[in-house]
């Protein structure tokens, strides 16, 4: 690492600890720095902007004191729009649109401006963070930019961050059809990319591969999570030969990866990732990856371990998975404290082993993310009412019941926790309430019927007995 590289290495770490503090303005000012004589050094671009949001959201502006902000950046905004229609001005453009994110980091005019400056300077990676780290922000406008967010992602063909944020928008519209096709072709991408992206679009390519014509049309003929064994040998070699060739070639470590996990050959999937994160280091998708093949061979040892007529190696390999999980999960947090996603999946897990209090910490940070807000506000509830805080629960589970326009499941488990909080306050007509809207969907959720008719006799006797 030359001098220049450690500088910008050692500024930005700076940055992070200072606004991992609550040091907002110094990190700006340090990142600012770096940019000077960096300016697309990727890591300071996406730093800033998480930066900008942070302190944006921290001093609580109202409207007119945002409007009063936004106003002592008019001139850099049509200086920003006078160098947008210039063509080869993009990085002049990015650099005073960083001040009017500075500003007001959510202002739609804004995020485009900064998305069309990222483009022209050929940063299709910025264009697309500025989009996503956005909306996961301000869940009033998150299914609008999360779709620009995969058309940048596409752009810049990282197939797999476009395939999870279309997967996003399905969950929040889950009859839209045509996101559905797009995330159907974002995941054939996913499939071809795989270890293919040297090749990818080029007619013949996936043949061109392999110098086995015949091998190579079984490939083609095969869905690729259905290698067979033969072939996974043979494609498992391919992406050797290439590491063999270039020991930093993170894509081949993770395609061959996932070749021998669709083999469910998971020892040699987890050596695979763990050589992949000696080269790339901090990963969340390579660290994503081994901890699926990791619990993925616990459970196939397991079940190996079960049908050998051995349940009590089998119980000690349960038991090892189960501290494993706990223990994995931990460790990702504390290494990416920022994925609201993890803090879902931890709160989770401590929330289905009954540490109420552990969960609550984490779920309360996972309500921020797009993706598992709803999902979190209901283990949130249930937290709070095992803890005997039912006023608490039942206040997350009307929050999350205001977001959920159709009768999915989670909003039926929503509603029928309402539900079981008005039979224990003695409110059984609206008990009744919850439980029938749910049964016109659904006659067969959990004990509903049973349930239904005690509370419909409750409130008859009740009726008669007040009219008497």
């Amino acid at each position: 690492m030359n001098t220049n590289e450690q500088r910008t290495h050692n500024l930005t770490n700076r940055a992070v600890q200072c606004m991992e503090k609550g040091r907002y303005f110094l990190a700006l000012s340090l990142l600012k720095d770096v940019l000077t004589f960096e300016p697309k050094y990727m890591p300071a671009r996406k730093y800033l902007r998480a930066t900008q949001i942070a302190l944006f959201k921290s001093q609580k502006f109202g409207k007119f004191a945002v409007w009063v902000r936004e106003m002592k950046v008019f001139l850099q905004k049509l200086h920003a729009a006078k160098f947008l229609r210039k063509p080869g001005k993009g990085m002049e453009a990015l650099n005073l649109v960083e001040e009017l994110l500075e500003a007001n980091p959510f202002n739609p005019v804004y995020i485009d401006m900064a998305v069309t400056a990222a483009n022209q300077a050929n940063m299709p990676e910025l264009a697309a963070f500025t989009v996503e780290v956005v909306s996961e922000n301000s869940p009033a406008s998150d299914v609008k930019l999360l779709e620009k967010a995969a058309t940048y992602y596409k752009l810049a063909k990282q197939w797999t961050k476009a395939r999870d944020v279309y997967k996003k928008i399905l969950e929040y519209s889950p009859s839209d059809q045509r996101i559905a096709q797009l995330l159907k072709n974002a995941e054939a991408q996913c499939t071809i990319a795989d270890g293919w992206e040297q090749n990818a679009g080029r007619e013949g390519a996936t043949r061109d591969l392999l110098k086995d014509k015949t091998q190579a049309e079984q490939l083609d003929m095969q869905n690729a999570a259905n290698i067979a064994d033969g072939d996974v040998d043979t494609v498992a070699k391919l992406y050797l030969s290439r590491i063999a060739q270039n020991s930093k070639d993170v894509n081949s470590y993770r395609a061959l990866a996932r070749t021998y996990m669709k083999a469910k050959r998971f020892g040699e999937a987890i050596d695979a990732l763990t050589s992949a994160l000696t080269v790339t280091g901090a990963d969340p998708e390579l660290d994503r990856m081994l901890s699926t093949a990791k619990l993925s061979k616990y459970e196939a040892d397991i079940k190996a371990a079960r049908d050998a007529g051995d349940d009590e190696k089998a119980n000690n390999l349960l038991g090892e998975q189960y501290k494993f999980m706990f223990e994995d999960l931990k460790k990702r947090v504390e290494k990416y404290p920022n994925d609201l996603h993890l803090r879902y999946e931890l709160g989770s897990l401590y929330c289905k082993y009954d540490q109420y209090d552990e969960a609550i910490e984490h779920l309360q940070l996972a309500q921020k993310s797009p993706k598992d807000r709803l999902d979190a506000l209901y283990l949130l509830a249930l937290c709070f009412i095992n803890k005997g805080q039912t006023d608490l629960g039942v206040m997350q589970l009307e929050t999350a019941l205001s977001q959920l326009p159709t009768m999915n499941e989670l909003k039926k488990k929503v509603m029928y926790q309402l539900g079981l909080c008005a039979e224990d306050a003695g409110d059984d007509e609206k008990a009744y309430e919850y439980y029938r809207d749910i049964y016109a969907a659904d006659i067969g959720f959990a004990d509903l019927n049973g349930r239904m008719m005690v509370l419909s006799k409750a409130i008859k006797y009740k009726k008669e007995h007040e009219n008497k």
